[in-house]
């Protein structure tokens, strides 16, 4: 029997995530990291746009900035299409560090075509490193939660939303818990 226990991030978040990264006393098996794996790819699946252009990055930017201030969070959010910048801010008690997280995040997630938390439960899955397995340079990739790649429905990758300011789980929740319901209401 499984002992991960599913948890939903917030209580406005709908679409569940599933299983916590384990703390110092949990052991979790490969059957805890299949899951979670699954579900981050039923994530990548799911949230998908049928267009993407620059006004759809500033209302989704804009809409993960007022979600960080509801909650009092201090992040950078960042929004590229095709390698292009079409959303970057900055919130107070952020700073250069920051830009150089998104910037290992995004190298991560188009490196691989996966969001940069499912690359890092894989790697924690196979008791490795990014670095150590895929042969990358550290200072340019991170296998740590906080960039989704932006997917157009039947046509694949076209760019990253990325957060960076919190632990790599919550970056992650951060842009889905913003990017499920934004997508519900682009399709309404």
């Amino acid at each position: 029997m499984n002992s991960a226990k599913a948890i939903i991030f917030s209580s406005d978040f709908d679409l569940t995530l599933g299983y916590q990264q384990p703390n110092e006393e949990e052991v979790w098996t490969l059957e805890d990291y299949t899951l979670l794996l699954e579900q981050l790819l039923q994530q990548e699946r799911n949230l998908q746009f049928s267009t993407f252009t620059n006004q759809t990055a500033i209302r989704l930017g804009n809409a993960i900035v007022e979600r960080a201030v509801a909650m009092d969070k201090l992040i950078v959010v960042d929004i590229r299409k095709n390698g292009q910048v079409l959303f970057h801010a900055k919130m107070n008690d952020t700073g250069p560090n920051n830009d150089r997280w998104i910037a290992r995040k995004i190298n991560t997630a188009n490196h691989f075509g996966h969001c940069s938390y499912y690359m890092h439960v894989l790697y924690k899955s196979w008791n490795t490193t990014i670095q150590d397995n895929a042969f990358v340079d550290p200072m340019e990739y991170a296998a740590e939660g906080g960039c989704f790649p932006v997917y157009i429905r039947n046509a694949g990758q076209v760019g990253t939303i990325s957060v960076s300011g919190l632990s790599g789980e919550e970056d992650h929740e951060m842009i889905v818990s913003v990017l499920e319901p934004f997508l519900k209401a682009e399709q309404d």
